[in-house]
């Protein structure tokens, strides 16, 4: 007996230039994903953005650089739904419907809103509050069973369980009422209205280190400016970026992975993620090596030729803004026909609106 296919939802910021750790981390898995899912589902949360101060105009521009970048790195609108959350109304009100049974203790505790929130200087919003409710319902919406996300998410995707396992417990489904329309259970998710997803989060590159910094993920924000790849940084300065990878003082060298060894870990599971194999492949493979140094031109040479197709179709692909507005609305459209089923379900359940007429 076959397997029935997952439906898969993720969604990527589009504030920040994209860098490796968001390649590895989210974007290799959203392509992988379109083939597995049934559908994939793949969102790029404007809405989330404005949780924070932010420019109008740039984030448009960020919106557009970032759907380049995924059609440019092999998503294809044909075989995945990709689009702008801020097209689809059913997230934010879905949002407010699971408000209703989102703990605000738990909110609060959430190491983002208090990160977040610290460093804010003019306003802390309640959309930053609120951002995992929002999140919950960009998922919820899909009825998704698989969530792919780096590590730092899990704390996100835990609330998102939690909240549809207490609407579920709180709405139960009334047979025979035509609610919970979720298409089968191919594994994950339970017999509520709601499914519960499952994160999926790479075995290996799940936390891309910042080169300079390798106690703390790479990042364009909380991150060094030599110690983060950009997508669309030239080989060259990738290229040095590498050179300039901070590793440790053993001397001499040991190419190995551990946890007291942040810097050359990062350095080996990114080596590892480029050429396909495993960690364990590159340490042996490295045994031979003269030092430090070998490791990290090899890395850099393995991550300019995995980036140089992308670099190439992206700036093609971002050229034509008018084409870039298109796929998201074209994708707009599919996410509302799905989006709009849950949506009625979960106001029926909350008695929220018309009582849905008999056999609809």
């Amino acid at each position: 007996m076959n397997a029935v296919p997952p439906v898969i939802f993720s969604g990527i910021q589009p504030t920040g230039r994209k860098h490796l750790g968001n390649y590895i981390g989210a974007i290799q898995q959203y392509v992988c994903g379109q083939d597995r899912g049934d559908p994939a589902i793949y969102c790029i949360v404007d809405l989330h953005a404005t949780t924070v101060h932010y420019d109008p105009a740039e984030l448009r521009d960020r919106v557009h650089d970032t759907t380049a970048i995924l059609l440019a790195a092999g998503l294809d609108p044909e075989r995945c739904v990709l689009f702008r959350q801020g097209d689809v109304a059913e997230h934010s009100e879905l949002c407010w419907l699971l408000t209703s049974v989102t703990p605000l203790g738990a909110l609060q505790r959430m190491h983002q809103f208090r990160d977040k929130s610290a460093s804010q200087r003019e306003l802390v919003s309640a959309g930053l509050l609120l951002y995992p409710v929002l999140q919950a319902a960009d998922v919820l919406a899909y009825r998704a069973h698989e969530v792919p996300v780096g590590e730092d998410q899990r704390e996100h995707l835990e609330i998102m369980r939690d909240i549809a396992e207490r609407f579920n417990a709180r709405f139960p489904l009334r047979r025979g009422t035509g609610e919970g329309r979720s298409g089968g259970d191919p594994g994950t998710g339970g017999d509520g209205l709601l499914v519960v997803p499952e994160h999926k989060i790479p075995t290996v590159g799940a936390r891309v280190r910042d080169l300079q910094e390798p106690e703390r993920k790479m990042s364009t924000t909380g991150g060094t400016e030599q110690g983060t790849v950009l997508l669309l940084d030239e080989p060259a300065t990738i290229r040095r970026k590498f050179k300039r990878a901070v590793t440790d003082s053993d001397d001499p060298p040991v190419l190995r992975r551990g946890d007291d060894k942040p810097g050359v870990t990062n350095l080996i599971d990114i080596l590892a993620v480029m050429r396909g194999a495993t960690p364990a492949a590159i340490e042996q493979e490295l045994a031979s090596a003269r030092g430090y140094g070998d490791l990290k031109v090899a890395v850099g040479e393995a991550v300019v030729a995995e980036l140089a197709p992308l670099q190439e179709r992206y700036r093609a692909i971002r050229a034509d803004t008018q084409g870039l507005e298109d796929v998201l609305a074209a994708g707009a459209d599919k996410a509302r026909a799905i989006a709009r089923v849950t949506l009625a379900d979960v106001r029926e359940a909350m008695g929220v609106g018309p009582p849905r007429s008999p056999g609809g």
